[in-house]
């Protein structure tokens, strides 16, 4: 991976996750602290690097608020900030990063830095103000420590093994991490009840037929309405879509297989999670796999291939966002 797409892609989930947790207190604006939120949930090995320590979501979002609170103590404003709701950053519009954010996120892709999560965090334990050293603190850790350990976990750093390819198909894959135990989010995942919580393309599916197993099919209607409550534009051959549990081994896997029944020339589509056990909740790879076509249509589809994989990039995005926030 180019230092082009390294930076585009944490910059991209870093924001994602920041701005999710901003949207939790009411603020439109995120700060250092909730990128610090973010690098505890990233797969990198930033977030690895913090949940070793010992620093789960929850105790770094509890830190975060007794931070805010004594700062206003300290203004002699003796007050209880209010409890934090659900993320609603899907569902409203308006955010952005503050100026120090900005600048820090810029300095960790500059010369000579990778601009990877462990890039960011490496400028955000060492930023001059003060805040995230004193939230540290507050977890039971200092920077030196952070980045002490963030060195080990560099240092052993190895290349994933690529994954096979099938003859005749294109992958693409991603990794998050879940902030849950794997039992849990294999449940999630396996449920088909619950594919339109992390599935764009569907808004409902009709459950009542069949039992969730393997083999079963169901069919899933295109959403109606945008999260934010703007109306959706379908086509009228998009708006069905079957979908069909293909595997689920508990508690390592689950591969569905969507298609469009009303679209002759749409390819079925194949999403698998595969989840393993890591500190601090689950670490989930998302893999989405069709057909190459054959014939004429497959030299067209070798010109468009750059844009494919970009739009497969955005499923992969929205998918492994909608599998963390739900447990969150």
């Amino acid at each position: 991976m180019n230092k082009f797409v390294r930076v585009a892609q944490t910059s991209q989930s870093l924001s994602l996750s920041a701005m999710e947790e901003a949207s939790r207190t009411g603020r439109r604006e995120a700060d250092l602290e909730h990128l610090l939120l973010a690098l505890v949930i990233t797969d990198q090995n930033a977030g690895q690097a913090l949940r070793e320590l010992g620093i789960d979501i929850e105790t770094a979002r509890r830190a975060v608020q007794e931070q805010h609170e004594m700062q206003l103590a300290t203004l002699g404003i003796e007050t209880q900030l209010p409890a934090a709701g659900p993320i609603v950053f899907h569902e409203t519009d308006g955010y952005t990063w503050s100026k120090r954010a900005t600048d820090l996120l810029a300095r960790s892709s500059g010369k000579g830095r990778s601009g990877d999560a462990a890039a960011v965090l490496r400028e955000l334990v060492a930023e001059p103000s003060g805040l995230i050293s004193d939230i540290l603190q507050r977890l039971g850790t200092t920077p030196a420590e952070v980045t002490s350990h963030l060195d080990r976990i560099d240092a052993a750093r190895r290349t994933p093994s690529p994954r096979p390819k099938k003859k005749g198909r294109a992958t693409m894959a991603s990794e998050t991490f879940v902030p849950a135990p794997v039992d849990e989010v294999w449940r999630f995942v396996s449920d088909p009840a619950r594919v339109p919580s992390w599935e764009p393309s569907i808004g409902e599916v009709d459950t009542t037929d069949h039992e969730a197993r393997v083999d079963s099919v169901w069919e899933g209607r295109a959403p109606e309405h945008r999260p934010d409550g703007r109306p959706t534009k379908v086509r009228p051959d998009f708006r069905r879509r079957t979908i069909e549990l293909v595997t689920a081994q508990r508690p390592e896997r689950a591969v569905w297989r969507f298609a469009y029944p009303d679209a002759a020339n749409a390819s079925p589509l194949t999403t698998t999670f595969d989840l393993s056990a890591t500190t601090g909740g689950t670490q989930v790879t998302i893999t989405l796999s069709w057909s190459r076509r054959p014939g004429w249509r497959r030299v067209v589809g070798i010109a468009l291939r750059p844009v494919q994989k970009f739009v497969m990039w955005i499923m992969l995005f929205q998918i492994g966002g909608a599998v963390s926030r739900e447990f969150r």
